[in-house]
């Protein structure tokens, strides 16, 4: 059970009319999400997400296949909702390459210290183990894309002189295991105390600026 938070579709997904499947669609993500880290995936019926969501099986099996494809699609929901284009988010005009990544770092603190980011991806690793296809279509679908994201960054950081990385996709798993391999873990164990803040990360990154010229 996770603590209360805003739900993400009532506060960051963009608004704008819709047609009633989209609306349907939606409905049965937010019941589904909230049954889930209220009371657990595998203690979540789909029958309880049809009443809550309202109406039926036949929809639900139609738009999402089954459980897992309803936990699937939350996965994907907050990928978009959190991760794409969190990247090169420039805060100023004049922002250097170090500023656009440590930028990036504060927001991935911020994300990681989310109950809800910790009880959705406890409940994809305990999918995953169960379902070795399901880890591997969750690897491909929300963590390659992000890696393809600071990829495309770095080559054109490399290309316009701005750093010397010869091999950005290499580079792009690098860097987010720096950040994130400590958080990831620190978080889905519990250990609030192991988390790293700003600073710390700094220091850890100072070694791949140096290597790859970045400033």
């Amino acid at each position: 059970m996770v603590e209360n938070e805003a739900t993400p579709c009532q506060t960051d997904r963009p608004k704008g009319p819709t047609s009633p499947r989209e609306r349907r669609h939606e409905a049965i993500l937010d019941a589904a999400e909230a049954l889930f880290m209220d009371q657990g995936y595998d203690r979540t019926s789909l029958a309880e997400i049809v009443r809550r969501s309202g109406g039926s099986l036949a929809t639900l099996y139609e738009l999402f296949g089954n459980k897992q494809g309803l936990l699937h699609a939350i996965a994907v929901r907050w990928r978009d909702e959190t991760m794409q284009g969190r990247v090169n988010q420039v805060e100023a005009p004049d922002a250097s390459a170090v500023d656009i990544l440590m930028g990036f770092v504060r927001r991935e603190i911020g994300l990681w210290q989310s109950p809800r980011t910790v009880a959705l991806l406890r409940m994809l690793v305990s999918e995953g183990l169960r379902d070795r296809d399901f880890a591997l279509q969750t690897y491909r679908d929300l963590h390659l894309p992000f890696i393809a994201e600071v990829s495309a960054l770095f080559s054109e950081w490399a290309a316009t002189g701005k750093a010397a990385i010869d091999d950005p996709e290499a580079a792009a798993h690098l860097f987010l295991s720096t950040i994130s391999g400590d958080m990831m873990l620190n978080r889905l164990f519990g250990v609030e105390d192991g988390m790293l803040d700003e600073a710390q990360i700094r220091w850890r990154l100072q070694p791949f600026f140096s290597h790859f010229r970045i400033a």
